[in-house]
């Protein structure tokens, strides 16, 4: 772990944020109920690990991650964000409703919200940066469990 400007971590937030700009201008029908049944405690989790993880991806750089299995690591991060990418693809060519996001993208489930948790903890693992790991773990935690939340709410209807 070495402290320093990540220009993989700042592409990889690029990538993470990009379809949520348009998301947030054109929420699903729905969405702000589901909103408002969300658990207090993990969206305390999930608001510490989208400030930590976003702080740490670009502030931590990989200076041995250029070599054979590191760029195996990195290699796998980037392969989820561009998953991550598709489901937001499947998402808005799929007339973007709640259903929508949370189908799951073959085994994968809530895409939207595991896949770029996955790619920042592999992104931690290959910087060697505890700190991006566990804000990766804390964020996880928070995001998904608050979508499968969503997901389970949905179902029950």
């Amino acid at each position: 772990m070495q402290l320093g400007f990540s220009p993989f971590g700042v592409a990889f937030l690029l990538m993470l944020f990009a379809p949520n700009v348009r998301w947030v201008r054109n929420q699903p029908p729905g969405y702000g109920e589901l909103q408002s049944h969300e658990s207090r405690p993990l969206l305390v989790l999930e608001r510490v690990g989208q400030v930590l993880s976003t702080c740490s991806a670009v502030a931590f750089t990989c200076s041995r991650g250029y070599s054979f299995p590191w760029l195996l690591i990195l290699a796998a991060a980037f392969a989820l964000m561009v998953l991550y990418e598709v489901a937001w693809v499947r998402y808005f060519r799929g007339g973007e409703t709640l259903a929508g996001m949370y189908q799951p993208l073959g085994p994968v489930p809530v895409p939207i919200a595991s896949l770029p948790v996955a790619a920042l903890a592999l992104l931690g693992v290959w910087c060697q940066s505890p700190v991006t790991l566990a804000s990766a773990i804390i964020l996880g935690v928070g995001h998904i469990g608050i979508h499968l939340g969503h997901l389970h709410e949905l179902a029950s209807r």
